[in-house]
């Protein structure tokens, strides 16, 4: 059995920050593993440690920064990485969902998962379709939101409970080959151990630009544009309450009845 799991990196901003042109000041950033994708992959290990023969491969659309994440999930379980980019893509200011997937879907033909695991979401981009929209690109059935997970191989199923909104879980089972976006809390990630991270440094990373993938520039187009970034202004400076934590009790409580609450 192969499962394949997507992941990427995501910009963390500083607290005090500049922005220059459409991007913030690379001083004010620090990048690590999208935190949805840490739960992939370890929905993923966790299926490799179940089971005989299973191989955990990560496919990562980034430049050579990315790699750091990359070697992170390495460090958690995976066996060897996928990565995506050549200068063509490197040249795009906005990589949308559907764009993503197209990049994404000659790399699971070639490795022929039988599962595909994406995070729900990124943190920065937030655009939480690029899973589902990568089912359909290959045909896969699919599920969302997934919190639950549980593989019969021999079968071909896997079994998921789906988070609705409402706080309602949806069951159903799926057919493998598919693609299931993973929610945060299925499961309580990993830390890399030590040896781990000295493994992840041997472990296979093959980098695939467009020709590889058997793609051209077209494959880069997109009717989505980023035209600006700019800091929301605040409505209002905040208020700090200063003292023990009774006075600053006190205090709220005071400003909370001018404001009517509680009446």
């Amino acid at each position: 059995m192969k499962v394949l799991v997507t992941v990427t990196d995501v910009a963390l901003v500083d607290d005090e920050f500049e922005i220059d042109g459409l991007d913030v000041d690379e001083r004010y950033l620090s990048y690590d593993l999208n935190e949805w994708d840490e739960y992939a992959v370890e929905a993923a290990v966790q299926l490799s440690e179940a089971g005989d023969d299973v191989e955990v491969v990560t496919a990562t659309i980034g430049p050579e920064r990315t790699e750091e994440a990359i070697r992170t999930a390495l460090a958690k379980g995976a066996d060897r990485a996928v990565r995506v980019w050549d200068d063509a893509v490197a040249e795009r200011d906005l990589l949308d969902a559907e764009t993503k997937a197209t990049l994404l879907a000659p790399v699971v033909r070639e490795e022929e998962p039988d599962l595909v695991l994406s995070g729900v979401q990124s943190g920065d981009d937030s655009f939480a379709a690029t899973g589902v929209t990568l089912a359909e690109q290959l045909g896969y059935e699919w599920a969302a939101v997934v919190n639950d997970l549980a593989v019969d191989a021999d079968a071909g199923v896997a079994s998921v409970h789906r988070e609705l909104e409402g706080g309602v879980d949806e069951l159903v089972d799926v057919e493998l080959p598919a693609v299931l976006t993973v929610q945060t809390g299925i499961n309580d990630p990993r830390y890399a151990s030590l040896r781990g991270i000295r493994q992840a440094q041997t472990k296979p990373l093959d980098v695939r630009g467009l020709d590889d993938l058997g793609l051209d520039e077209s494959a880069l187009a997109s009717p989505l544009r980023w035209t600006a970034t700019y800091e929301p202004e605040s409505e209002s400076e905040p208020t700090v309450f200063e003292g023990s934590v009774d006075e600053a009790a006190d205090e709220l409580a005071g400003v909370l009845r001018e404001q009517g609450v509680g009446e």
